[in-house]
């Protein structure tokens, strides 16, 4: 197994890109402590990964903590952390999948949604790094893996506060990646396409006809299809192990070909 005995926290776990990455990570003999704002997702999640232990033969299921948190809450990260730290002693990967999109242009976007997308994604990203660090240069190593988006090097339209967001968290994966260096702290970003979550379905809602963004985003791929939340969580586990270990400060596009057309 890839992660046996390692320390995963994934904040968003509780559905999504952040959920099926869990899922791989479990399979592949993690500990994990997954953050999400909704409490019964977690749940849910939790009780998933313990069957799937069980079927792996674990005898209590995989080792799961939960947290329902808000990333971007001051003081919420650092509390959390803790509690894993005192449970497990140590945090080995951080994957910041936690995300929130209102929409809008710069005329359109409200100060309170811009500061909310901001401190969902921007803050969510930072806090959880800032709370993790500490840990990870007492072990001496550690990997962090941030979630960008393809729309943080394409632009796109409509969507101000989420692509301003995400272009900031590329340039904070990579000063990240050259301060701790030399700890063996690892840090890449992962930017993925159009991926099949309940996030990307809300972003299609806004529109008076769902299908009509929903065909035009296929369409922009060269793959001709969404991507899948396991296809990016198979590039997390990529990031989280060893197989990665001379890789930092690095982009994985996950994102059909989105980029190259």
């Amino acid at each position: 197994m890839k992660l046996a005995g390692r320390v995963a926290v994934i904040t968003g776990g509780g559905s999504g890109i952040g959920l099926a990455t869990a899922r791989r990570f479990a399979r592949e003999g993690a500990r994990l402590a997954l953050v999400d704002r909704d409490a019964a997702a977690l749940a849910e999640a939790a009780a998933t990964l313990q069957a799937m232990g069980q079927a792996m033969g674990q005898a209590t299921g995989a080792e799961v903590m939960t947290f329902a948190s808000d990333v971007g809450a001051p003081g919420a990260a650092e509390a959390d952390a803790a509690a894993v730290l005192a449970r497990w002693g140590r945090i080995d990967v951080l994957m910041t999948a936690a995300g929130f999109s209102c929409g809008g242009t710069v005329l359109t976007t409200a100060v309170e949604d811009w500061d909310a997308v901001l401190r969902a994604n921007l803050g969510g990203t930072w806090l959880w790094a800032r709370a993790v660090l500490p840990a990870m240069r007492r072990q001496g190593g550690g990997s962090i893996i941030t979630v960008a988006s393809q729309l943080a090097r394409a632009g796109g339209r409509g969507n101000s506060a989420y692509i301003a967001a995400k272009g900031a968290i590329l340039s904070l994966t990579r000063t990240m990646a050259l301060d701790f260096a030399a700890e063996g702290i690892r840090v890449n970003a992962i930017l993925p396409g159009a991926i099949e979550t309940p996030m990307l379905a809300r972003s299609f809602a806004r529109h008076p006809d769902p299908a009509v963004p929903r065909a035009a985003s296929i369409a922009r791929h060269p793959l001709g299809r969404l991507g899948r939340p396991e296809e990016v969580a198979e590039a997390a586990l990529f990031l989280a192990g060893e197989g990665s270990s001379f890789t930092t400060g690095s982009e994985i596009l996950v994102d059909g070909g989105w980029l190259a057309g």
